[in-house]
């Protein structure tokens, strides 16, 4: 297994990903893989020697990085030798596995697209983000910001995404599927909402439950919840800002609370692409980015991409 790292992508880097980077191989001295580390070697390799995996790893020398103020399109055309461009160049290779970057959103987006393509079948990627339940469990809301207009067949295919997901990688055995609406009766919402609807209800690849609302989101009601990329990035936005809170009040350790926080989950996949992406958050600090690799690890070894092949088809 080749994972591909880019060590320049977040606010924070590289430091704080070579700081991951060598928790990741402390707690896992016997990992089968070879990690590729993707960024300026002059300023990666002081640091990698400091703590003490420069001999672990493989440095991929670039000259240039994507800043976060950059048209994504523009700027990956106009800087090849950037991160995150030689990042997807190599995963279209065959060269590595997986790509992880804590870099400009659009730019990995965008990268997802056009380097790698939608798997057939699925006509939008789209990215999800965790949910955490008030029993404990996780829960997987998507879209939440890439495809900010959907038509009612995406949201259907986005609930297939979902559950593969929820399934392999959550370890939710038969997950529940749910549309985002403003009431539960049938009928109800907007016109894609009310599209949607029998859509979901006569696909028989998911476990669709019917609508659910906002109160919804933080109790069992649904394991994946599904919505377009506009409603799903204000309800993200609006998560992420609870543990913001919960910091400043002085709950930020709160056991439910302290779910909300961002590293915890290293980063989002994209998903509906051949291979995986991973899309990690703009201040990433060391254990987002250790946690960031592990879930690049797990989708790897459980062969998630493969198996959206499969049942997208």
């Amino acid at each position: 297994m080749n994972i591909g790292f880019d060590m320049m992508g977040g606010d924070y880097a590289p430091k704080e990903a070579v700081k991951g980077l060598a928790k990741y191989l402390q707690q896992h001295p016997n990992v089968a893989a070879i990690v590729f580390c993707i960024g300026n070697q002059d300023e990666l390799n002081p640091l990698l020697q400091e703590y003490q995996i420069l001999d672990k790893v493989k440095v991929i020398h670039t000259t240039e990085v994507v800043g976060y103020n950059e048209h994504p399109t523009k700027a990956l055309r106009e800087k090849p030798n950037s991160s995150i461009a030689v990042g997807f160049k190599m995963l279209a290779a065959g060269e590595i596995d997986t790509f992880a970057s804590a870099g400009n959103t659009g730019a990995m987006l965008v990268g997802s697209m056009f380097s790698l393509k939608p798997i057939e079948g699925i006509s939008r990627p789209t990215i999800a983000t965790i949910i955490p339940k008030l029993n404990g469990q996780t829960g997987l809301l998507l879209d939440v910001g890439l495809n900010a207009d959907c038509k009612p067949e995406q949201l259907s295919q986005f609930a297939i995404l979902g559950s593969i997901y929820a399934h392999n990688i959550l370890g939710i055995d038969k997950p529940t599927v749910g549309l985002v609406n403003v009431g539960e009766e049938e009928g109800k919402g907007n016109i894609l909402a009310q599209a949607a609807y029998p859509l979901l209800k006569e696909n028989k690849a998911i476990n669709f439950i019917g609508n659910i609302e906002g109160r919804d989101f933080f109790n069992d009601k649904a394991d994946v919840m599904v919505c377009d990329g506009f409603t799903g990035n204000i309800v993200l936005k609006m998560a992420e800002s609870f543990y913001e809170i919960a910091h400043k009040l002085g709950f930020a350790e709160n056991e439910y609370l302290s779910r909300f926080h961002y590293q915890n989950y290293g980063g989002t996949p994209v998903l509906g692409v051949a291979k995986p992406v991973i899309i990690g958050h703009g201040i990433s600090n060391d254990i987002a980015f250790k946690n960031m690799i592990e879930l690049s690890v797990k989708m790897f070894e459980t062969d998630f991409c493969k198996k959206l092949v499969v049942n997208a088809n």
